[in-house]
């Protein structure tokens, strides 16, 4: 993404990412499938966190930091599982979309 110049750059490794799966996989299978109604919280807002806003020159002039709190998390993600268990987990599709808004909108970028 560029906006004059400006870029955003991530610093999320392959690494980071296995790992986060192979935590939410044995989260999964603790809790009967219940954690994955947390789960796109975690794993998008995980990127996200270690993003960068970089200037045309190159330098980092930014952090992009998102910050949503548990009982946040937990009502929305309660409110989901409910359109869920009625739609036949066809509103878990849609879940993921609005968990994206919420973190976007809750993003800010702090300066450098």
């Amino acid at each position: 993404m560029t906006l004059n110049g400006y870029k955003l750059k991530c610093d999320f490794s392959v690494g980071e990412a296995i790992g986060q799966i192979i935590i939410w996989i044995l989260l999964s299978v603790i809790t009967f499938g219940l954690a994955l109604f947390v789960l796109p919280y975690y794993f998008l807002k995980a990127p996200m966190n270690r993003s960068t806003l970089v200037d045309p020159a190159g330098n980092t002039v930014g952090k992009i930091n998102v910050e949503v709190s548990f009982a946040d998390i937990i009502g929305h993600a309660l409110f989901w599982l409910l359109l869920s268990i009625i739609t036949l987990g066809l509103a878990y599709f849609v879940y993921w979309p609005a968990v994206v808004k919420r973190l976007l909108n809750a993003a800010t970028i702090r300066p450098l």
